[in-house]
């Protein structure tokens, strides 16, 4: 009985560690293959250890090329979306005009539609507008499917902020311009920063909507389906695990830059 009540005591721990742990194990294969050497094409199966591929990354010819591009595409869109997502929020928060509530749903409709039907929808017009499809289609397109989200992430900050902060800088003869960038600007900010990195992530990881719509244009989700038809590069994991440190070292800093402020503030 004593281990019952132990394992009542911490199952929500155990539960969380496990759930961690089946989350996280697919970033170890892909780490762990990253070291691998195989003697055929594909790397799927353990042969030995070597360091060749991270050191040369690039070795594969259009890899780095398509990295570069899905990176170039993912920070175009981060910003386009950032930009239109948080005027649209705040527009939406703050202001009552007509259709407003129409507005309201229609910005979770890419949300919610399916990325195919999207895909397939905005391949129709680029091709009935006679546009080429390619980088700018592909970006038009990551736009629209990142405003969602950006919007909903900006809108539930905006809703969350106490309009006496403003109205206690306009008491002191702050201007509209110097109230929004001294009060409401800072408070908005994480709301603003979470919307662009979901943006960001979202976009650069994006397959289907961009093979409908890219052309010739090969980007680095598409990149990997190619090859995984023909073989599979070592050197796709070594990027994927070069973004997951990445990511994971941009947490930490952000963590600890987060609990510096806390301690300062107290």
């Amino acid at each position: 009985m004593p281990f019952v009540n132990w394992l009542k005591r911490r199952l929500v721990v155990i539960a969380g560690l496990f759930t961690l742990a089946y989350l996280l194990l697919p970033n170890v294969v892909v780490t762990v293959f990253s070291f691998n050497d195989p003697k055929g094409r594909f790397n799927y199966e353990w042969q030995r250890f070597s360091t060749d591929a991270w050191t040369d990354p690039c070795g594969v010819a259009g890899l780095c090329g398509s990295l570069s591009l899905s990176l170039q595409i993912a920070l175009w869109a981060t910003l386009g979306a950032t930009a239109l997502g948080t005027a649209i929020a705040f527009a939406l928060v703050r202001y009552r005009f007509r259709a407003r509530g129409a507005v309201n749903s229609l910005i979770f409709l890419p949300m919610a539609m399916p990325e195919v039907v999207m895909a397939a929808s905005l391949l129709t017009l680029f091709l009935n507008m006679g546009v080429q499809l390619g980088f700018w289609t592909i970006l038009i397109a990551h736009i629209m499917f990142c405003l969602s989200f950006v919007v909903t992430a900006v809108k539930a900050r905006v809703m969350s902020m106490d309009p006496r902060l403003e109205q206690a800088a306009q008491d002191l003869y702050a201007g509209p311009f110097q109230t929004f960038l001294r009060i409401t600007l800072p408070i908005a900010a994480p709301g603003i920063a979470a919307g662009a990195l979901l943006a960001f992530a979202l976009s650069f990881d994006d397959f289907i909507i961009t093979n409908f719509n890219a052309g010739s244009t090969v980007t680095f989700p598409m990149f990997v389906w190619g090859s995984a038809q023909r073989g599979t590069p070592v050197q796709i994991n070594v990027i994927g695990t070069a973004m997951f440190v990445l990511a994971v070292l941009f947490v930490l800093v952000s963590m600890l830059i987060s609990n510096r402020r806390t301690k300062q503030k107290a």
